[in-house]
């Protein structure tokens, strides 16, 4: 695994990495043969890092005419022919259909071709697996933004091409695999009765759990099982197969006897993995249940570990992109966790209990302790720095709600299986045990979202990097191995300043998480605009920055999280020297990912050295243009309303909030904008040049009309600014300013807005 890691970066071809792996093997051999006492698995561990990277490179595509993919992105409209590879995955509005393409017409006839194509439909297409199909429309190459790459989604399925069209057209034949229509036929069937069986939203859940079918739970709810760390319980794991194994298992022997009763079970195994959709956390769990079943057949012992090395190794060499399946790397983790910790953390907590229970009664405290909070955290202890690093948020209240939550679930599986399989055969009898059945799944629900209501419980912390991921797991490893020395520091004073100092962080980032609300900070930078983003979701947009490089820095430092220390979009909306002298040294500590630019670079000093810095740091620097607009995600938009050679008016808007700020403004500007026509009313307004007179014309604010005016000025301004004139005019708004209020932050979920200042009066 190592190994196609590696290969990811080094794009070597695969007879270097097989000739690597060669030599590597022989030095193994030969150093084998000088230090015989040497350790052989050790010495042929370079060997299979180089096989690992050979196989990584073997599933590289080679786009030719032949590949569905040379097509891509072309400007006209192609016609597509293949066949429908598996049943439709049908959403609310729309669904989606994977094709094996056989042809594709450029207009100068069908030409074969191979490879997968995406294709997103609407739902009112009556087609099933096995069809074959036309489709008309333009191939494009899958997209990626910085915050999820649908490209290297689709690529792990083997698809780098995807189509959107309107037009659907199914050919005769029938070109559908004997036994795989059977298995669809079979699973839809059992899906049908399930929604016979239960209500909704019980029944997708049930769907969920038993089927691995998950699309048709409710957004609401599925957002709910998120935020409380409880998704687990829908994706088909290790749980389904422990249960499945554990039954079946134990029936089949009994009736055919050990060694068919073991062979039944591997086939029901593999016949389930294949049933539900076969993804990686559930081959991952079917892996290691058929091995741990050849093991006790065999009398071997079962090394759980090994077992779960043997099963990520069968995985990376048949599919070696599974690597970067987060549902495999989510499984591979948590069932890591459990193995290296469950057992360690319940001999501790018995150990604890022995101390104030009797023997007999230490057993029946440490069982339930065990199974309902003791699995769930070493489970989530492996698993944490993938989820931030995916998701970049962590639910504060799961350690709560799953030991609520997964006492019902093994009655909730078991019952609600038996009602399926019941249904087939007699639907009132199936219809009984889902009576029975019904309570637990109503119960999930219900908990899941009673804890998804509880205010703060989704921790939002930004972006985590894979550096920092790394160091996590190194962290915990290191700890690990080193226990026992480690447990000999432990003494009460050192033990009380690590909590201490983990309450501290675990605080700084609860009150700096993003709380889903559109957040314009003007910053305290003294007579100079300094205004600081942060959208629903923890994005941060900087625009300029002032003075002072301490101010902007500690002001900086007291918002963005710490495990976030970069700036997603820095604005320089304004090149005079006391808008921007703060940035250069400030941005060595925030690195900006990108940077949108307005204004001569050369107007002043401090410009000219910020636009030496970005060039040298190679940062992407993107020229404002009247008109463009920037969406921030999460329904924020930056819009440049205006550009000139001092700078640019900006605004940013969501749902009813627009706030405007023309921070690089000349004359001219006021005349191309018409003094504002059209522009108002707005919610908030914020006053050019520190409360300049003429940078603020009447008209301007008259065609406004701003619900709050910012005013960003330092106290006794030497230039006896604000103008008192320009004061008066806003007596019809609410004036703000910096130099009386401190920072000033605008809040609000696009219909409302909530102002807080740093000195609340």
């Amino acid at each position: 695994m190592a190994g196609v890691a590696l290969a990811s970066v080094f794009a070597f071809s695969t007879p270097v990495w097989f000739g690597l792996a060669f030599v590597s093997l022989l030095v193994g051999l030969g150093l084998r043969r000088l230090r015989p006492q040497a350790t052989f698995s050790i010495l042929l561990l370079p060997g299979f890092l180089f096989l690992g990277a050979a196989r990584y490179q073997m599933v590289q595509p080679v786009i030719t005419p032949q590949s569905i993919a040379y097509y891509n992105d072309l400007q006209q409209k192609v016609y597509v022919t293949g066949t429908l590879m598996e049943p439709p995955d049908i959403r609310d509005t729309y669904m989606n259909l994977h094709m094996q393409v056989v042809k594709v017409d450029t207009g100068q006839g069908d030409i074969p071709v191979h490879g997968v194509l995406l294709v997103r439909v609407s739902n009112e297409y009556e087609v099933q697996y096995g069809n074959l199909l036309r489709v008309r429309g333009n191939i494009q190459t899958p997209k990626e933004n910085e915050e999820f790459s649908y490209r290297d989604y689709l690529a792990t399925q083997g698809i780098y091409s995807t189509l959107s069209t309107s037009t659907v057209t199914v050919l005769p034949g029938d070109y559908a695999e004997p036994l795989w229509g059977m298995i669809y036929r079979i699973k839809d069937s059992l899906l049908k009765n399930i929604y016979k069986l239960f209500p909704n939203p019980e029944a997708s859940l049930v769907g969920g759990i038993l089927l691995g079918v998950d699309k048709n739970i409710p957004s609401e709810v599925q957002q709910a099982f998120q935020n409380t760390g409880t998704a687990h319980i829908i994706a088909i794991s290790g749980f389904n197969i422990a249960i499945l194994v554990a039954v079946f298992l134990a029936l089949s022997s009994r009736v055919l006897g050990p060694k068919w009763g073991a062979i039944s079970t591997i086939l029901v195994i593999g016949f389930y993995v294949v049933l539900v959709g076969g993804s990686a956390s559930v081959v991952r769990a079917g892996i290691m249940g058929t091995l741990s079943i050849i093991a006790l057949r065999f009398g071997r012992r079962n090394q759980a570990l090994t077992t779960l090395a043997g099963s990520a190794l069968i995985m990376g060499v048949v599919h070696p992109y599974i690597l970067w399946d987060v549902s495999f790397q989510l499984s591979f983790a948590a069932t890591l966790g459990l193995l290296l910790y469950a057992q360690p953390m319940q001999a501790a907590v018995s150990t604890f209990l022995a101390r104030y229970l009797a023997p007999d009664n230490v057993e029946k405290f440490v069982a339930p302790i065990s199974e309902y909070f003791l699995l769930t955290f070493a489970a989530q202890l492996t698993t944490l720095p993938i989820i931030i690093y995916h998701f970049g948020r962590l639910s504060a209240v799961a350690f709560i709600a799953n030991p609520l939550v997964l006492p019902a679930q093994p009655a909730l599986m078991l019952l609600s299986g038996l009602a399926v399989v019941l249904s087939r055969v007699y639907m009132p009898l199936g219809q009984v045990v889902a009576w029975v059945a019904w309570p637990f799944a109503a119960y999930t629900i219900r908990v899941v979202e009673f804890f998804d209501r509880i205010p703060g419980g989704v921790l939002v912390l930004g972006s985590f990097g894979l550096l920092t991921a790394l160091l996590c797991y190194v962290l915990l490893f290191g700890v690990s191995l080193a226990w026992r020395r480690v447990k000999g520091t432990l003494t009460p004073a050192f033990t009380f300043s690590l909590l201490a100092v983990f309450a501290v962080i675990t605080w700084r980032s609860v009150l700096n998480a993003p709380d889903g609300r559109l957040h314009v900070t003007f910053l305290n930078a003294g007579s100079a605009d300094s205004v600081l983003i942060e959208t629903p979701s923890g994005k941060f947009i900087q625009i300029n920055g002032g003075e002072s490089p301490s101010v902007l820095s500690d002001q900086l430092g007291r918002r963005i999280p710490p495990l976030s220390r970069g700036i997603d979009l820095l604005v320089i909306a304004s090149t005079q020297e006391n808008q921007v002298a703060a940035l250069p040294r400030t941005l060595e500590q925030y690195r900006p990912k990108s940077v949108l630019w307005a204004g001569n670079a050369q107007a002043s000093f401090s410009s000219g050295r910020l636009d030496d810095w970005l060039t040298t740091n190679r940062i992407k620097i993107e020229q404002a243009k009247t008109g463009n607009a920037y969406s921030l995600g999460d329904g924020v938009t930056l819009r440049v309303l205006a550009v000139s050679n001092r700078g640019a008016v900006i605004s940013v808007e969501m749902g009813n909030f627009k706030a405007v700020l023309p921070i690089g403004v000349n004359f001219d500007i006021f005349a191309e904008l018409k003094n504002g026509q059209g522009l108002g009313p707005v919610t908030a307004l914020l006053i050019s040049e520190s409360g300049y007179g003429p940078a603020t014309p009447k008209e301007w604010l008259a065609n406004l009309k701003p619900q709050v005016a910012i005013l960003s000025v330092a106290a006794a301004d030497p230039n006896g600014l604000p103008s008192k004139d320009l004061v008066t005019s806003l007596e019809k708004s609410t004036l703000l300013r910096t130099d009386l209020y401190g920072w000033i932050d605008l809040s609000s979920d696009g219909e409302q807005m909530l102002i807080t200042t740093q000195n609340q009066k």
